[in-house]
Formats: C-alpha cells, sequence, structure tokens
C-alpha cells in the first residue's frame, strides 16, 4: 500500500506563496499519476493539478494555471506544489493523492490513495 503526508500548509497574505509537499513511502509509484486536491468548508472536493510520476507530464485546472506548479523528486519520493499569487478562494485543505493509472483524470473517485491534507489559509 501507498501511504502518502502532506506539509507545508499555514496562513499567508493575499499575493504570497506557499510550497506544499507529498512525501510517498510504501510500494514503488513510478507508473502511477500524483495529484492535488482541494477541499473548502461546505463545498466538494476539487482537482487543482496533476503529474505522471515516470514521465514527468503535468495537467492543471484553470483554477492555477500560470500560478500554481507541481513537480516530484524522485530521489526523494516527494511531490512538491508550488503555490504563488494566492488569492482568498485559495483557502482550503489541500489534499495529494495516486491512482495506478496512465492518464490524468481530475475525479477523486478515481484516485486510489490519500494523504490526511494539509490546511492553506489565504489573508488579506
Amino acid at each position: 500500500q501507498v501511504q502518502l503526508v502532506e506539509s507545508g500548509g499555514g496562513v499567508v497574505q493575499a499575493g504570497g506563496s506557499l510550497r506544499l509537499s507529498c512525501a510517498v513511502s510504501g510500494r514503488t509509484i513510478s507508473e502511477y499519476n500524483m495529484g492535488w486536491f482541494l477541499q473548502a468548508p461546505g463545498k466538494e472536493r476539487e482537482f487543482v493539478t496533476a503529474i505522471n510520476w515516470k514521465s514527468g507530464g503535468t495537467y492543471y485546472a484553470d483554477s492555477g494555471k500560470g500560478r500554481f506548479t507541481i513537480s516530484r523528486d524522485n530521489a526523494k519520493n516527494t511531490v512538491y506544489l508550488q503555490m504563488n499569487s494566492l488569492k482568498r478562494d485559495d483557502t482550503a485543505v489541500y489534499y495529494c493523492a495516486a491512482r495506478r493509472s496512465w492518464g490524468f483524470n481530475t475525479s477523486p473517485r478515481s484516485y486510489d490513495y490519500w494523504g490526511q491534507g494539509t490546511q492553506v489559509t489565504v489573508s488579506s
């Protein structure tokens, strides 16, 4: 089984930056797709971005394009989410997830493993 642990959340001013980390352990993830999701209070979990571990290919939701960057470090078995120009509506719990498939998918139901989440709060 794959274990995912997020870190790096916190409180920032609007326009600021954060880098979230997702440490991966357990079975190999070399053939997995890794994703980041957010969930605001009272709302459904929403896709942010994903990366194919093997190829490094990425996909972004419109909300994060030009501001967010997903990357991975193979040696550290870690996925990152760099968030710049943060807005108040970015405030949410951010989750790391993994799925055993080749292509990208924006649905939370398609992902097999989840971290516990890390809180991001953007103030103004």
